[in-house]
């Protein structure tokens, strides 16, 4: 997948750097690249990258922890909440959640 030739004319070429770069990533760096993604395709109005981005993040929840338990129905909700406010076009609100929840995971991977 990811032996693909890179050329011009290729229309389906990776950025060799941006694979290395995710290949290598460690979980909380995906974590907040996923977040990038999604407050950029917020700000585009883009509610179909907008939405696909919120679901990796729901798919990002670990459920098997005690912490994951307690926390992740919130966050679930708050995903979900997300979601549908980009469905009814209230992109304001998506952003300042997504903004508010990667700068809370950014300040929480620094306390490890």
């Amino acid at each position: 997948m990811y032996n693909q030739t890179l050329t011009k004319n290729n229309p389906n070429r990776m950025n060799q750097y941006l694979v290395k770069e995710v290949l290598e990533a460690t979980p909380e760096q995906l974590l907040i690249k996923v977040y990038d993604f999604a407050i950029l395709n917020c700000q585009r109005n883009n509610l179909e990258k907008t939405n696909k981005a919120i679901k990796e993040l729901i798919n990002f929840l670990r459920w098997d922890t005690e912490e994951g338990k307690s926390v992740n129905p919130g966050l679930f909700r708050l995903y979900e909440y997300c979601q549908e406010e980009m469905r009814k076009k209230n992109t304001e609100i998506v952003f300042k959640i997504l903004t508010e929840l990667r700068e809370t995971w950014l300040k929480a991977f620094k306390m490890k």
